[in-house]
């Protein structure tokens, strides 16, 4: 009776627990994707856009300013939020022309509308 123990924890039961993460891991990769597009184009063009639109007697210092923001299935920005904090004027001009930007082309999968995590660095450097 030992050795049928023995012989399920270490034969049987990895068996079954491989099958599982194995599904899960195959919802992921279904449909192709693609990206949410800026004014008919990619993340180029959203940088052209916050290039013109930021200002930069904001920034106070050097360093590195990232936020991250969702791009809904309609194609608002939403959940916008700092994740590297260079100091407040400059974190609260990006929010403000975060909060200003037009309607991007929602991502895509299987041709239907998805949302999606933008991550956006911006680096100023000592005059």
């Amino acid at each position: 009776m030992k050795v049928i123990k023995v012989l399920f924890m270490f034969i049987l039961f990895p068996i079954f627990g491989f099958s599982q993460i194995g599904g899960e891991a195959e919802v992921y990769l279904t449909g192709d994707r693609i990206d949410a597009k800026f004014n008919g184009g990619g993340i180029d063009n959203f940088t052209e856009f916050l290039h013109k639109e930021f200002d930069y007697s904001k920034v106070t210092k050097p360093g590195k300013l990232e936020a991250a923001f969702t791009i809904d299935i309609q194609g608002n920005v939403t959940k916008i939020r700092i994740i590297q904090i260079l100091d407040i004027e400059s974190a609260t001009e990006f929010i403000r022309v975060l909060k200003k930007c037009p309607k991007w082309e929602p991502a895509q999968r299987n041709g239907k509308p998805i949302s999606i995590e933008i991550k956006y660095p911006m680096v100023f450097r000592a005059k």
